[in-house]
């Protein structure tokens, strides 16, 4: 009898049915930029100074009036040494500012960008044969663009048994 519920016990265990959860998944993407026409700009302003040691201003260094299309108009500055014989310094240093606005021209159809003293200017991007695709077979195609194109393609295929 012990033999039978053992051949049972067995029996009806390989008979119950067995249980997995199996998860498969794929996920694809590509992201495809062109990027925009940008510029930072920083409009600087004329500037004058002057330093010494063992020196006096005979003429002191001057700016004139700016005018939109001419120079600022600077003369500089006269000077004599204070004690003869002694050790003297004059330093002197003069910077054009910025004319009224003018701007950079730049091209693929944007408008013209500002240009100041401090200038960053990027052109927009060209698309040009820029194109990406991804098959069901999670074959992947990626042709580059332009100047200031970026093209990123990802496949992510997993597997999880529970």
């Amino acid at each position: 009898m012990t033999r039978a519920l053992l051949v049972l016990g067995i029996t009806l265990a390989a008979a119950m049915p067995a249980k997995a959860d199996i998860t498969h998944k794929i996920q694809s993407s590509i992201q495809l930029t062109v990027d925009g026409a940008a510029s930072q700009a920083s409009r600087i302003g004329s500037t004058l100074s002057v330093s010494g040691s063992n020196v006096s201003l005979d003429t002191a260094p001057a700016l004139g009036t700016l005018t939109s299309g001419s120079a600022v108009g600077y003369t500089p500055g006269a000077f004599s040494i204070t004690t003869a014989g002694d050790a003297f310094s004059y330093s002197e240093s003069f910077i054009e500012g910025d004319d009224t606005p003018s701007a950079t021209s730049v091209s693929s159809g944007i408008a013209d960008l500002p240009a100041f003293g401090n200038t960053t200017t990027t052109s927009g991007g060209v698309a040009g044969s820029l194109a990406g695709s991804i098959s069901s077979d999670g074959t992947m195609s990626i042709t580059a663009g332009g100047a200031g194109t970026t093209a990123i393609g990802q496949v992510v295929t997993s597997i999880s048994v529970e």
